[in-house]
């Protein structure tokens, strides 16, 4: 592994690291449920901007370490995440063609379909009836999504990751 695969392979550590903290994190109780997944935020844009490195495995195994920090049913964001990256990657060419508002576009479908399905899984386990606030987090990281595309591209930039 050279040096610079070396580097690569701690930033991509350091930015998954970083959404799985702000995931959990609280800064604002009140605003807790406008909390974005950050973690696939962040698995979008290292899948589209490099999808030569960063694959459906990785983000697999992301989704397990996400089930068991979050509490939730193992394999459901394994699944979750690996599929947004199956399809990230699948598009990855037309996605960095796209402007930023196409490139919104996708990141809503992708929070969607994530949210839906823990939707149905939460509905099959409880039958419980889910708050309008449960999809928050699919606007907010819509909204947020060109401000993670510009720090992670800076990022990138500066590490000269390619």
């Amino acid at each position: 592994m050279s040096r610079l695969d070396f580097a690569a392979t701690i930033y991509f550590i350091v930015t998954i690291g970083a959404a799985m903290v702000l995931r959990v994190m609280s800064l604002f109780p009140s605003m807790d449920v406008f909390n974005p997944d950050w973690i696939v935020l962040v698995l979008i844009y290292w899948s589209i901007a490099l999808p030569e490195r960063f694959g459906v495995f990785s983000a697999w195994s992301i989704g397990l370490l996400t089930d068991v920090l979050t509490g939730r049913l193992l394999g459901q964001y394994a699944l979750i995440y690996a599929l947004i990256c199956y399809f990230s990657i699948n598009e990855h060419r037309r996605l960095r063609q796209f402007p930023m508002v196409q490139q919104c576009l996708f990141v809503f479908l992708c929070l969607f379909a994530s949210q839906s399905i823990i939707f149905g899984t939460e509905s099959m386990q409880a039958g419980n009836r889910l708050s309008l606030a449960f999809w928050y987090p699919v606007l907010s990281g819509t909204l947020v999504w060109p401000l993670v595309f510009v720090v992670l591209r800076y990022i990138r930039v500066m590490a000269r990751i390619v």
